[in-house]
């Protein structure tokens, strides 16, 4: 089966859609699958044309930015040429183009399938509402066109405005999760590169925007610093020119340098093993999101998985793992106060939150969802094939 996979931005771009949407591509492609990934060249260093881990990755020069989106002049063309070319077309929404890539696979008689991964939240501003609006319009087409939506919870479709529309149409499929087992060496050399000896540390995996609620955790520091001195944040991810979040960054830094002693930045350059360290050297891992553009939080897994528990915001679908897996604390939106006792209880007492692997594995594996996405696809093209024959001989 040739599978085309469409969004905005791809790897090397750092987000849980980014990552979600590689790891659904290189699994199928190891599974056997012909996988396309349709994107931006968001970056024009990056090649127009790759194959990386099986998959063939084809970017589309962006003319300008609005605001988060990518304004793509010859995305048509493309888009095109590729939906004619596979069987099955997998859209990960939000997205600009979703409705016109669906309106493709309508026409040329291909199945759609939608992954919707969150709401899309632009900064308040009458040019925001503006694009708003139109990602809005684009994505009610696109579901209107679509065989089947995926997203990851029955909680978050449930609470979805828009999803909620459509839940006749929507299967919940766990995202893919996927994270080495991490070495007693590789623990061991991840915190002596940090000098994580004698600390407790708060852990956040992420990007600096925004909607991430940062700036709540900042605000626990210092109830969290009176009975831990020794506590320290390490956070993973980009933080430095993050697209879109330029105001973001200027209100956040300056608060953050005031603990710069109990703050590290590690970027977002670690491997998977680094990754796996990271989680286990963690005391806990904080998500502390405050809205819907937040829908599940895969590194609460990931962190789960290397023997972390989590703390996260109780937002549709992101409280899931926590409450599935009794393995963290779930605390209101925005409230610093109760996020810090939440970090508080885990770092007194760890052994309440501890579960074996293999109970978060039976749970969330990168394995059962793509067997999952696989059935979709599978499903969604016998049944097209039978209708078609049909179809013909009716007329």
């Amino acid at each position: 089966m040739k599978v085309l996979i469409a969004l905005t931005y791809y790897r090397p771009h750092t987000s849980g859609l980014t990552i979600y949407a590689e790891r659904l591509a290189r699994a199928l492609a190891e599974g056997g699958q012909e996988v396309t990934v349709l994107t931006s060249q968001y970056d024009k260093s990056l090649p127009r044309t790759e194959h990386l881990h099986g998959v063939d990755i084809v970017r589309v020069p962006v003319a300008f930015h609005v605001s988060k989106g990518v304004i793509m002049p010859t995305f048509g063309f493309v888009a095109t040429r590729l939906v004619r070319q596979h069987d099955v077309l997998s859209l990960h929404l939000p997205q600009f183009d979703a409705s016109g890539l669906a309106l493709r696979g309508r026409l040329m008689k291909k199945p759609v399938v939608l992954t919707y991964h969150c709401d899309l939240k632009l900064p308040p501003s009458l040019f925001s509402k503006m694009v708003d609006r139109f990602v809005v319009a684009s994505n009610v087409f696109a579901a209107k066109w679509a065989d089947a939506i995926v997203t990851n919870t029955d909680d978050y479709a449930a609470h979805s405005p828009f999803l909620s529309r459509y839940l006749s149409k929507v299967k919940a499929v766990p995202p893919p999760i996927d994270i080495p087992i991490p070495s007693t060496e590789e623990i061991a050399a991840f915190r002596a590169k940090w000098n994580l000896s004698g600390q407790r540390v708060i852990g956040v995996a992420a990007r600096l925007a925004a909607e991430k609620g940062v700036q709540y955790l900042v605000d626990a520091l210092p109830r969290i610093l009176e009975t831990y001195p020794n506590a320290r944040v390490l956070f993973v991810g980009p933080y430095q020119n993050v697209i879109g979040e330029e105001a973001y960054a200027r209100y956040i830094l300056p608060l953050i340098e005031k603990y710069s002693q109990h703050w590290i930045f590690l970027g977002s350059g670690l491997s998977d093993h680094e990754m796996a360290a990271f989680f286990a050297s963690c005391d806990c891992l904080v998500l502390p999101s405050l809205n819907s553009t937040e829908s599940f939080g895969m590194v609460q897994v990931e962190a789960m998985l290397c023997g972390t528990p989590a703390i996260a915001t109780d937002l549709p679908g992101v409280r899931q793992p926590i409450k599935q897996t009794q393995m963290g604390e779930v605390v209101p939106v925005r409230d610093s106060a109760a996020l810090a006792d939440a970090i508080l209880r885990v770092l007194s007492h760890p052994e309440k939150y501890k579960r074996n692997r293999s109970e978060i594995e039976s749970l969330f594996s990168t394995d059962a969802t793509v067997a999952q996405y696989v059935r979709v696809f599978t499903e969604l093209a016998t049944a097209r094939a039978y209708r078609e024959p049909a179809n013909e001989n009716a007329s």
